[in-house]
């Protein structure tokens, strides 16, 4: 499974980088491969407040529908429009043209919290 190092994790297997913009942020490679074809995306509403832990998104897949969890604490700013009309981007660039959406945190620190590559490969390895 491919796991960048620049990325931070949540144990529901979401990831989160940190831009300009944001936080951006999208699903493993672990999740996707998880979930077999994604043949569907329900996108958060931007300007929604969302807090950690939280139900923003679902994606429906061939096997099964699956929640997609806010990592962090803030308000969706931007969203992945074309996954709307190409749900597979999912499978085919996870951590790339496969984001979901974009949060405006809370505070200063949002991503200390959430687990680093080594973690994270330990939680999907063990």
């Amino acid at each position: 499974m491919n796991v960048p190092e620049h990325l931070r994790y949540t144990s529901d297997h979401e990831w989160a980088r940190g831009d300009s913009d944001g936080v951006r942020i999208g699903i493993t490679d672990y999740a996707q491969d998880s979930l077999g074809d994604v043949v569907f995306v329900q996108l958060p509403t931007p300007g929604r407040r969302v807090t950690a832990g939280e139900s923003i998104a679902e994606v429906e897949s061939t096997k099964s529908v699956s929640d997609i969890y806010a990592p962090i604490d803030g308000i969706v700013s931007e969203v992945n429009q074309e996954l709307t009309d190409a749900p597979q981007r999912l499978n085919e660039d996870p951590y790339g043209e496969g984001w979901l959406c974009v949060i405006a945190p809370d505070g200063d620190s949002p991503l200390a919290p959430l687990m680093d590559a080594d973690s994270y490969r330990g939680l999907i390895e063990g």
